[in-house]
């Protein structure tokens, strides 16, 4: 499902960019993402970019993004970002969706829901909501890697 809804005048930079290049650029994300292309993905966001799974400290910056999660990535890891529905709300995208992880075979399920908001065709900032201890069981984490 698919929803475009605006209740306020959008804002010169939700101007520069469709509601529906947003989704298809979280698409692309979550190709990306699934395929470890971490390059592709820190390449969606600005560069000054915000990525913030608000259980944690916000990573700010392009290069840091990328950092960051291509540490996620490995010969044993695959992440599967599920969409269930997508749409744009007074300019921010809105993805309601399911991670499916899976480390050395074993499978996992998060549900997370995520606010992105654009700069022109590039994430300034994205928000994701999860709970993290439900997060830390889909993924097999270890005490100490579930607070990390």
């Amino acid at each position: 499902m698919t929803m475009s809804l605006s209740t306020s005048t959008p804002t010169s930079s939700s101007t520069s960019v469709s509601d529906v290049q947003k989704i298809e650029i979280f698409r692309e994300m979550a190709r990306a993402w699934r395929a470890q292309e971490w390059r592709t993905c820190a390449d969606l966001f600005t560069a000054e970019g915000v990525l913030h799974s608000v259980m944690l400290d916000p990573v700010v910056g392009r290069e840091t993004i990328f950092t960051r999660i291509s540490k996620l990535g490995g010969a044993n890891k695959l992440v599967t970002l599920h969409i269930h529905r997508i749409g744009v709300v007074d300019g921010a995208l809105f993805v309601e969706r399911s991670d499916e992880i899976v480390i050395n075979g074993q499978s996992g399920v998060s549900p997370v829901v995520g606010v992105l908001e654009f700069e022109g065709d590039k994430i300034a900032l994205w928000r994701e909501y999860y709970d993290r201890a439900q997060l830390a069981r889909a993924a097999a984490y270890t005490a100490e890697q579930a607070h990390s």
